[in-house]
């Protein structure tokens, strides 16, 4: 998929990939549904998203926004992690246990869900979910 879903649903936006893009953002669908099945799943951005929050920065800047989304890009799965706590950005805690992917501050991009260490992802969903539990 290239650029923003029209999709009105986690089904339908994961119906429409082709393999073996689609059975990755299923299983990851499903297991963000298992470890934070307190954050609503809903569409963002044209992405899937889950546990959604209302931000206000000190600028006075408001917006919606989600605590944890995934996308299908081009090259690469996007798995957005926007949470962090007093040791810095879930995500960026992990680029040692996830050497196969490109990390940011809230972003792992990775070209095959195999790629990633499974105990190390279900660790930092995890932390995301307890980090914005906090927030």
């Amino acid at each position: 998929m290239k650029g923003q879903s029209k999709a009105a649903s986690h089904a339908e936006y994961i119906a429409q990939l082709d393999e073996p893009r689609k059975s990755d953002l299923a299983a990851l669908d499903a297991l963000i549904r298992k470890l934070a099945p307190k954050m609503t799943p809903f569409m963002c951005n044209g992405m899937l998203a889950y546990g959604p929050y209302h931000y206000k920065t000190a600028s006075g800047r408001e917006g919606d926004w989600f605590r944890i989304g995934l996308a299908s890009n081009k090259n690469y799965i996007s798995l957005y992690l926007c949470a962090g706590d007093e040791n810095g950005y879930v995500a960026e805690r992990f680029k040692e246990a996830l050497p196969k992917a490109s990390i940011g501050r809230s972003c792992v991009r990775f070209k095959r869900l195999s790629d990633l260490d499974s105990k190390a992802l279900r660790r930092m969903i995890r932390e995301t979910v307890k980090a914005s539990a906090r927030a």
